[in-house]
């Protein structure tokens, strides 16, 4: 049988990983500063982690939700300590598509409404109603087009009223700092103005923070830059460290009903297991803090890369613009220098999203070899 042919693939097998670093079957170590989409937040194969979800395994891997699983409650107390977040509730679901879909159907549950404002370069994943508030025709199918969703740039705060004042919509879901896109972010200005003016026309603001939550760009929650509480938050990537987990948090305002929502495997206690596990390194190795230095360095050097057009980010969340696309550029980091990086929409743009683990010396690494695979590059095109 063969496999769907769904990405086109580098040739590097890792079979093992530590913290930072990928191993292929020839031993071969690669520096991973992408950690997978921004899933790696602990590091690869943490002992913590890696002891706790052994242990649970070797007790109870899985039940039904039908059952008490006071993991759950650990983990919602956990979160909320993390983001300060404590009146909101906790839904568990497993992928960060499947945390944007049951956001999107408890907007419509509340306002009984169903159009959705989305913003021009978003990503939100590729189910049904989160491909439609994605901006990429190429992957939005003639089912999924039958969402009503209205695309608006960030920072129109006129076109934003005027569309929202219609009171159509259910839901303005957003990325405080954009991946896929490329991420640009909404002006502080732009932020207030989508909270209040969803408060004055009923609409519900979903803060999109599956690859940016758990303190990946020096707060809990990127949207936590600015003082605005959503209706709902997502999560998922760097929640589990690799173990499939997601979820929602709900506003008080939102009422739950029995039916609502569900989910088999949302919840699990492996997957509990997961994610409390990086919630205490995350709070024990004071990670949150550290991404803020981290991010503020690597701005720092990469200043002395010679025609970079742009840095962008922050925490570590970050890209490296330049005047040209990158995908050579990336290909040399890989196969030369064994260096993984992140592409994004923005051809012209590499992303940055190492394991929160990552250190100074990893990122002098990178410049190092950034700077060679540039050089190289402007050679042959000599």
């Amino acid at each position: 049988m063969k496999l769907f042919d769904v990405y086109p693939l580098y040739n590097v097998t890792p079979v093992r990983a530590k913290d930072v670093y990928i191993y292929d079957e020839n031993e071969t170590e690669y520096l991973d500063l992408y950690g997978g989409h921004a899933v790696i937040s602990i590091g690869h194969s943490h002992p913590h982690y890696v002891k706790k979800i052994k242990t649970q395994l070797e007790q109870l891997g899985f039940y039904s939700n039908a059952i008490q699983n006071p993991l759950q409650q650990r983990l919602a107390d956990a979160i909320g300590e993390q983001s300060c977040l404590h009146n909101y509730e906790l839904f568990l679901c497993s992928t960060g598509a499947e945390a944007i879909e049951n956001a999107l159907k408890l907007a419509s549950f509340h306002t009984q409404r169903k159009k959705v404002i989305a913003f021009h370069k978003s990503f939100h994943g590729r189910t049904s109603a989160a491909v439609a508030v994605t901006d990429s025709p190429s992957i939005n199918a003639p089912l999924n087009q039958q969402q009503e969703v209205t695309f608006l740039p960030f920072n129109d705060i006129e076109a934003l009223t005027n569309t929202l004042k219609t009171k159509d919509y259910c839901a303005v879901i957003f990325e405080a700092i954009q991946g896929v896109g490329g991420l640009d972010q909404p002006s502080d200005d732009f932020v207030f103005a989508m909270e209040s003016l969803c408060k004055k026309y009923g609409s519900c603001l979903i803060a999109d923070e599956v690859q940016s939550g758990f303190s990946r760009t020096g707060t809990f929650f990127a949207y936590q830059k600015n003082k605005i509480s959503p209706h709902i938050i997502t999560m998922a990537k760097g929640m589990g460290n690799g173990f499939p987990i997601g979820g929602i948090l709900v506003h008080p305002e939102i009422k739950s009903k029995h039916g609502m929502l569900g989910t088999t495997f949302g919840g699990n206690h492996l997957a509990c297991c997961a994610s409390l596990a990086v919630l205490d390194v995350l709070k024990e190795e004071n990670i949150q803090e550290r991404t803020i230095a981290l991010g503020h360095y690597f701005k720092e050097k990469a200043q002395e890369i010679p025609g970079l057009k742009n840095i962008k980010g922050r925490g570590l969340m970050l890209g490296l613009e330049f005047d040209f696309e990158v995908a050579t550029l990336r290909k040399e980091l890989i196969y030369t220098h064994h260096i993984f990086t992140g592409g994004s929409g923005n051809k012209n743009l590499i992303r940055i999203l190492p394991p929160l683990t990552v250190k100074e010396k990893h990122f002098d690494l990178f410049f190092e070899a950034l700077k060679s695979a540039l050089n190289k590059i402007r050679e042959y095109q000599v």
